[in-house]
């Protein structure tokens, strides 16, 4: 019955090194099993390190009474640069209740706050002309320097024009991968911070950066439109290594004093896949031993470039991993006769090879995601070939991995493996190392399997940005996917970091109030342009991680983009609707849109964007309500109320039929409430109907999709939906996973029945999009979502239906583990509710017997007379 402190956090920082908050707010989760136990205050004791007069850290202690455990303000005076701090908590049950020991201790250090704390290290490039209209071939930069005394403690801060891979003394600098991922550089350039004490050596020492093109410099854009060099043409690399001695400080900082060379990697492009010539390697290069060959390619000097001081920022979110490692399932062979490795799971990553050969042996390694004829399936990645190229040297066993490209695959396609050398090939799964939130199975093992899938997808598109898909030549930070998806990513994962990286971005790309159509901005998606469900993005999004993460701090941070885009974006006419002229995505991929016009949905785009303005403009009103702001509040409010009546007038009849009456043209204003009286109610009726004529196969685009359960569920009619979510027919969501996907389509018929591929150029495997019917899943069927922002109060609302017998789901608030484990048997409906200390829930009961709320524990719920 004891209740403890799981886990100590700060901001939304997973490792909370190098931050770039200087007074973090502090969190704790709990752990316990006790009833209805509210915390009733808590004691915070910080160690700064910064030593005082004595030799002694100081040790501040602070009580607050307080039930506040999410987000709780930093008790002292802030942190400066590099200072570090160790902090414990302990919390307080009300009355007679337990309290918690205290927690176990937990570092936080700031990074570098000031451009004068980089100390002079500058943005360096290699001294001699770089690459025109073609691939950069990565960089190899250089500096010895010896270290006289025992290391106490060393950091090293890094970024680059591009992406770094460091070593010291040819040991790998961190976990981190395709490092620092992808920003709007031109506002927010990322650097990482990395304790490095454990790699200095007593001694001559050699600090190694290579450097590839990544975003910053590679080929972005899809097609014609597709671009070189978006940020700058210049490989370049910034780093300051901060080294604490017994007897002083010693600082090493990029400037022209370092070397530069290039060595076996020729290029290594996001798209296209490394090429990566091991017998130009230049063994040891970051070693102290170091000779070069006479054979390597020239040492050369370094040149300052200019540094981005201005645009310098810690990260937001986690740093792209490797995560896990998926092992070769069947290696088969095509009717052309090649060999093709199935690693059955549709991923995004790379190989990882052993392999020994002779000299100059050259292995291919081709990725797709699916097969067509069992032959490797090309034309879905459009011109990205997704390539590897590996020469061995000749020189013993080499194990490799390609370090500056990733590829979206399930299979491969392996030519030139040297014969009579056993095939050692593993599949390395990289992303966004957010923490795992959501768990979720049910008796149905095809919805357990389609939800599995759409984390899958989650977790090969949140790469530094939510990107559509992960394979082709695209990869973009599509605001309207993430938009529908972001409720259901928010349950899966812990994503209040990545998301609040990304929508600094969002709001630094609005040109005159509009956002573009995908952040990062990139040329081929065109120029800025008003844009509703995409645009509408800059206010939901932000909303929905409110919603998820309880941080008024963030919502505050996104509200000027929110008010921008309603008050400046949108070209309106003269009912404050959208501009007919202006152009629109509407319910994009809409089933019975042809497959080479995704934009042509049996429901107007511009009833979508009416629909959507109303409802976007109420979330601006209630984002001015949760912020105190109550003029806003007011002006949104009645804004709202008048979008809603001109709405009503242009697209509601006067019967109470809609222009449009197609799923996502009902779906849209029953869930936004544009109906009145007993309009909705008729208009549930009659969406019901038309699924019902439909063989209850899907009816919409990426607009109605999302909300398509949640608005039959508001109006009763969740045994519809159900019967939707069964149907493995196409267009359905079981459809894809009869077909044996792993993860989820950007169509609902990618693949055809027939085993062929839908002949469209959009034609992904792994795109989140539809997948945002997950949201649903873990609302209805897990029965767990956010009552109150930061989950202070869950609403358990499980609805059995679609035959599944028992279900099990859990969520990792903020608070700590919110489960729900039920079951229906001949016994009638048992439900088993856990709820973490310090945070309740509101129990809808079954059976129509209202909502109780409960506290903290382990509850018991039963309903004997449910039947199916």
């Amino acid at each position: 019955m004891a209740v403890t402190i799981s886990q100590v956090s700060f901001e939304h920082h997973r490792i909370p090194l190098g931050i770039g908050e200087a007074s973090p707010r502090i969190s704790w989760r709990f752990e316990g099993n006790f009833t209805d136990w509210v915390q009733s205050g808590y004691s915070i004791e910080v160690s700064r390190h910064r030593q005082n007069q004595t030799g002694l850290s100081q040790i501040e202690l602070f009580h607050y009474n307080s039930s506040n455990s999410v987000l709780v303000p930093w008790p002292t005076v802030s942190l400066t640069s590099a200072e570090s701090a160790t902090v414990r908590v302990r919390a307080y049950g009300q009355g007679d209740q337990p309290d918690t020991p205290w927690s176990d201790t937990v570092e936080v250090e700031t990074g570098l706050l000031t451009q004068e704390a980089w100390s002079g290290a500058v943005m360096i490039g290699a001294d001699r002309q770089t690459e025109k209209n073609a691939p950069h071939q990565p960089l190899l930069f250089r500096k010895e320097f010896a270290v006289g005394s025992k290391v106490e403690k060393a950091r090293l801060y890094i970024t680059a024009f591009g992406l770094y891979e460091a070593s010291i003394n040819g040991k790998r600098v961190g976990s981190a991968v395709l490092a620092p991922g992808w920003q709007s550089y031109n506002t927010r350039h990322v650097y990482d911070t990395y304790d490095v004490t454990d790699l200095l050596l007593a001694g001559d020492n050699v600090l190694g950066i290579t450097i590839g093109e990544g975003w910053f410099s590679g080929l972005l854009g899809y097609g014609s439109g597709g671009r070189r060099n978006l940020w700058g043409d210049t490989l370049g690399t910034l780093a300051l290594l901060t080294i604490s001695l017994s007897n002083g400080t010693r600082i090493i900082r990029t400037d022209n004093t370092w070397a530069a060379s290039t060595g076996g990697i020729i290029t290594s492009e996001l798209y296209n896949g490394e090429v990566y010539d091991s017998r130009l390697e230049q063994t040891g290069w970051s070693t102290p031993d170091f000779q070069a060959s006479e054979t390597a390619a020239e040492w050369i000097g370094a040149k300052e470039l200019k540094t981005p001081y201005e645009q310098l920022a810690a990260p937001d979110g986690p740093p792209i991993r490797r995560i896990e490692e998926v092992k070769l399932q069947e290696v088969l062979t095509s009717p052309s006769g090649k060999t093709i490795l199935d690693f059955g799971q549709n991923l995004v990553g790379w190989l990882r090879l052993r392999v020994s050969g002779p000299e100059g042996t050259e292995i291919q390694l081709k990725h797709v995601e699916v097969l067509e004829n069992g032959e490797i399936a090309t034309r879905p990645l459009r011109t990205a070939t997704q390539t590897d190229h590996i020469i061995l040297s000749g020189e013993g066993v080499q194990t490799w991995e390609p370090t500056f490209t990733y590829h979206g695959f399930r299979y491969v396609q392996i030519d030139g493996w040297p014969d009579d050398t056993p095939l050692d090939v593993t599949a390395i799964v990289v992303h966004s190392d957010m923490q795992e939130t959501g768990f979720f199975e049910c008796s149905d093992e095809l919805i357990t399997k389609l939800e599995k899938n759409v984390k899958w997808s989650m977790k090969g598109n949140f790469m530094s940005v939510p990107t559509d898909c992960p394979q082709r030549d695209e990869r973009l930070g599509w605001t309207g996917d993430s938009h529908a998806f972001a409720p259901a990513a928010n349950w899966l994962y812990d994503t209040s970091g990545f998301w609040r990286g990304w929508m600094k971005d969002f709001r630094s790309e609005q040109v005159k109030g509009v956002p573009p159509l995908v952040v990062p901005a990139v040329p081929a998606a065109g120029p800025v342009v008003s844009t509703a469900v995409w645009g509408d993005a800059i206010v939901a999004n932000p909303w929905n991680t409110y919603r998820s993460s309880g941080d008024l701090v963030a919502l505050q941070d996104q509200y000027h983009g929110a008010k921008d885009w309603l008050d400046n974006g949108i070209p309106r006419n003269a009912a404050g609707l959208w501009n007919r002229q202006n152009f629109q995505l509407g319910d994009w991929l809409d089933p019975k849109a042809p497959y080479d016009d995704a934009g042509r949905a049996t429901t107007s785009a511009s009833y979508v964007a009416d629909a959507y303005l109303v409802y976007v403009t109420g979330l601006v009103a209630q984002m001015a309500s949760e912020l105190g702001l109550d003029d806003d509040k007011s002006r949104y409010e009645e804004w709202a109320t008048d979008l809603k009546a001109a709405f009503r007038e242009v697209w509601v009849k006067p019967d109470g039929k809609v222009a449009n009456e197609t799923q996502t043209g009902l779906v849209l204003p029953l869930y936004f409430g544009l109906f009145q009286g007993g309009e909705a109610s008729e208009a549930a009726t009659r969406l019901q109907k038309i699924i019902a004529a439909n063989d209850y196969l899907v009816g919409t685009g990426f607009a109605g999709t999302h909300l398509l359960g949640l608005a039959l569920t508001k109006y009763n009619f969740t045994d519809t939906f159900y019967k939707m979510l069964l149907q493995t027919s196409v267009p359905s969501w079981l459809y894809q996973v009869k077909l044996g996907a792993t993860t989820t389509w950007e169509r609902w018929d990618s693949l055809l029945p027939d085993g062929s591929l839908n002949p469209g150029e959009m034609t992904s495997f792994n795109h989140y999009a539809f997948g945002s019917v997950a949201n649903w899943i873990h609302q209805i069927i897990g029965g767990l979502a956010p009552a109150e922002p930061g989950w202070k109060v869950a609403k358990v609302n499980v609805i059995p239906g679609g035959n599944i017998t028992w279900a099990k789901a859990s969520y990792l608030s903020p608070y700590g583990k919110f489960s729900t484990e039920w079951k229906v048997n001949d016994a009638g409906f048992h439900l088993v509710l856990g709820v973490p200390p310090n945070a309740k829930a509101d129990v809808v009961l079954p059976g129509g017997g209202g909502t109780r709320r409960v506290g903290s524990g382990t509850h018991e719920i039963s309903y004997p007379e449910f039947r199916f």
